[in-house]
């Protein structure tokens, strides 16, 4: 049914219909739940990432699976990349002829999902909200004020954003991700966090356009009708869970 739509409605019911899901998960407030929906989307971006860095190992589905069901026990499941460098670099040293690559998908994007589990552990539903508007925020207004006022391009890896759009997006994105944050933190730091954060999604964003430019697609995959792959909606997020992480535990 969606085929005979628009590139415009279709991304529209898809953005709309996982709004509608990331809410009920948020309402429901389960870590259980917020596991199980977290992992779908990981075990699809991982296999995104797979095919984007050309590679081809049951091996590392296996493993990535592993991991995850390591994190649902373990309480700090940011610390489980460093499980897998040892295990790659052991890996590596015994065997010889070990692709070198296969670290890169436990890199990108296994290690930003990992944190985006870590932010609802440790500080809720409410930093979920913060990072989930922050981010949407960033993207919306980037992509409006550069259709509007853009005229300076802002990287050769992603010809169609532009300066005064990434900066739009990025300062409509703080007003209004701080006052969500308020929630978490006081003013100043709210502020602060919400600039690094929303600073941080624009280059998530342009990492992914990066690596579908080397790899030669236009998508990362075709799951989402209207947005492509679990990589190309979530891109932005891959850098901003970490950043906000790190801000909230310096400043928290």
């Amino acid at each position: 049914m969606l085929d005979n739509l628009s590139s415009l409605q279709q991304r529209s019911l898809t953005g709309l219909g996982l709004l509608i899901l990331a809410g009920f998960i948020g309402w429901m407030d389960s870590f259980f739940v917020m596991w199980v929906f977290l992992g779908t989307f990981y075990i699809f971006a991982f296999h995104e990432a797979m095919r984007l860095f050309k590679l081809t190992s049951a091996g590392a589905y296996v493993w990535a699976v592993l991991l995850w069901l390591i994190a649902f026990f373990y309480p700090n499941p940011d610390d489980l990349f460093f499980l897998i460098a040892i295990i790659f670099g052991s890996s590596l040293a015994y065997f010889h002829n070990f692709d070198k690559r296969l670290i890169l998908p436990f890199l990108y994007p296994v290690s930003g999902i990992l944190f985006f589990l870590v932010l609802y552990a440790d500080y809720g539903i409410e930093a979920m909200f913060w990072l989930l508007v922050t981010v949407a925020v960033t993207d919306v207004g980037a992509y409006f004020v550069g259709k509007f006022i853009g005229k300076t391009k802002f990287s050769d890896t992603s010809p169609n954003k532009t300066l005064e759009g990434v900066f739009g997006g990025i300062v409509l994105a703080t007003i209004l991700g701080t006052y969500i944050g308020l929630y978490i933190a006081p003013f100043w730091t709210a502020l602060i966090i919400t600039l690094v954060t929303a600073t941080a999604s624009i280059f998530g964003d342009l990492f992914e356009s990066y690596l579908k430019r080397e790899a030669g697609v236009k998508d990362s995959g075709d799951l989402l009708p209207g947005h492509g792959g679990i990589l190309d909606r979530i891109d932005g997020y891959l850098f901003a869970a970490p950043i906000m992480i790190l801000t909230l535990r310096a400043f928290l």
